[in-house]
């Protein structure tokens, strides 16, 4: 039976339900809230290289992306049902590489700070989106989006042809097995039939987000920091606010009061079935159907599971 993980464990976590063709929203935070992630030509290098590798090896639809200086956002379509995968590769290969820019060896993301939030509708596609690209702005260091000089992706990039990224010198072995160069690319998510019209909407919620930013600094006073004083910041520092403590990690996103108590409801009944089939399963009934979306028990088992 391939994979060692004991099963039994799995039945005091709760499983992640993961979906051929759901999109998300991908967040992580470095550790201690470092600037780890701080822009600068070799670190906006290697997470480009090594997100490209990521959503090549793991089969994802990348639809736009946002790398501040100590954490990221990126929304994605998972047509295989890879999440995991793509999460595991981007965010091991990031944090080794970076690590060894830095000569530190100390943890590189915070705990549990990974959230993968499934996006109900094409309404919430463009509201985590716009909310992604709007970051910098919202978060008081460029007036506009597109000057953040980390990694961002300009809506007007989707569809296009992709960047061929080099792979870095630094860390990466010249005749390793990763490849010389990978192509970045991002594409249209689903439910949206016209490119064009995606987007518009896109382009014009980040306007009313950037807008909302511009006008809650002008009435407190606050000014932007600008892109070159960001460029200036260590990697060791960090925000003087306090962190938050005790914030809600959801699974679901959804603007609509149905569609989020449908959403909902049916990851309960996920949960519940997923739990039932492990009981049997545990119990020597190998042949169990797991329900659809079971992801740990099928990679690392080969149970069998429900198409839908």
């Amino acid at each position: 039976m391939p994979g060692t993980f004991p099963a039994l464990a799995l039945l005091v976590t709760e499983p992640r339900r993961v979906l051929p063709g759901a999109t998300y929203l991908v967040t992580r935070r470095c550790t201690q809230r470092e600037y780890l992630l701080k822009p600068s030509a070799l670190t906006n290098q290697i997470f480009k290289y090594v997100l490209a590798l990521a959503a090549t090896r793991s089969g994802v639809r990348l639809h736009a992306v946002c790398v501040m200086s100590n954490h990221f956002h990126i929304v994605l379509t998972d047509p295989r049902a890879n999440l995991p995968e793509f999460a595991r590769v981007l965010d091991c290969i990031v944090a080794k590489a970076l690590n060894a820019v830095y000569s530190r060896q100390e943890n590189f993301w915070a705990p549990s700070s990974y959230s993968a939030v499934e996006l109900a509708s094409p309404d919430d596609v463009i509201e985590k989106i716009a909310y992604t690209l709007a970051n910098p702005a919202s978060a008081d260091l460029v007036e506009q989006g597109h000057q953040w000089p980390g990694v961002w992706s300009h809506p007007r990039s989707i569809g296009r042809s992709g960047e061929l990224i080099k792979r870095p010198k630094v860390y990466f072995v010249p005749d390793g097995f990763m490849p010389d160069s990978v192509e970045l690319a991002f594409s249209r998510p689903p439910g949206f039939t016209s490119l064009e019209t995606f987007q518009r909407l896109v382009i014009a919620r980040i306007a009313d987000l950037e807008l909302a930013a511009h006008e809650r600094r002008r009435s407190s006073g606050v000014q932007v920091l600008g892109a070159r004083r960001v460029l200036k910041q260590r990697h060791t520092d960090r925000p003087t606010t306090k962190e938050p403590r005790g914030s809600l990690n959801p699974r679901i996103a959804a603007g609509d009061s149905k569609t989020r108590t449908e959403v909902l409801d049916q990851l309960v009944t996920f949960l519940e079935r997923h739990r039932e089939a492990l009981i049997r399963y545990c119990s020597g009934k190998r042949t169990t159907i797991f329900p659809h979306g079971t992801y740990l028990m099928r990679v690392r088992f080969g149970v069998a599971c429900a198409t839908s």
